[in-house]
């Protein structure tokens, strides 16, 4: 029997004020309902599953993930330094990825990057100095700032589902540019992450209109 997934009822208020001043998320949120709740963890392992799952379907990252986590059963900078190449091929992790997991561990065992340091500092501080690490582009940066650290005003205009989703929703003439879904993002503000994560939802149910 298929699991139903459980609604993130954080989201409600946030999601009911969207639809308030929004009159297409609000026919969508009706079909819809409240998005999936969905946590990141909010540290070294949290960042290595994003990595790991950079440019992947959700299937396919699932898998990796799985493998990862019965090999290294604790994701530590030390654990995964002491990954061979072989063992990480077999997992899935392209010969890349590693090298930029590898700079992230060294990275946080040297000091340099501190995760509680990180949860206490601004959105724009949290990109830089996520980005400022090899592998880690300004998508990963807001996803993680999203899921992980869950700051309500953050929305990852570069993702694809979420062009798609938001061309459907705003009837566009094909996929919106990251730069135009911004835009359009902007009248969603202080809650552009219950947006993103309801579109993402609505992505996922492309029989509404």
């Amino acid at each position: 029997m298929m699991e139903i997934p459980e609604p993130d009822e954080t989201l409600r208020a946030a999601m009911e004020s969207l639809a308030g001043q929004d009159s297409d998320i609000a026919v969508a949120y009706e079909s819809c309902g409240l998005p999936p709740v969905r946590r990141v963890r909010a540290d070294f392992a949290g960042l290595v599953r994003a990595i790991a799952a950079q440019q992947l379907s959700n299937k396919a990252a699932a898998a990796i993930l799985a493998r990862l986590e019965e090999s290294v059963p604790e994701v530590t900078p030390s654990a995964l330094l002491a990954l061979d190449e072989d063992r990480a091929r077999q997992i899935g992790l392209s010969r890349q990825k590693v090298r930029y997991i590898h700079g992230i561990a060294e990275a946080v065992e040297s000091g340099r990057l501190d995760f509680a340091t990180l949860a206490e500092a601004p959105d724009d501080e949290v990109i830089a100095a996520l980005t400022g690490l090899k592998g880690v582009g300004v998508w990963t940066a807001e996803v993680f700032l999203l899921f992980a650290f869950q700051r309500p005003d953050v929305f990852p205009a570069q993702d694809l589902a979420l062009q798609v989703a938001g061309g459907r929703l705003k009837r566009l003439d094909g996929r919106p540019s990251a730069t135009a879904l911004r835009e359009i993002a902007e009248d969603w503000r202080p809650y552009r992450s219950a947006a993103a994560r309801f579109l993402w939802h609505y992505y996922r149910h492309p029989g509404v209109a």
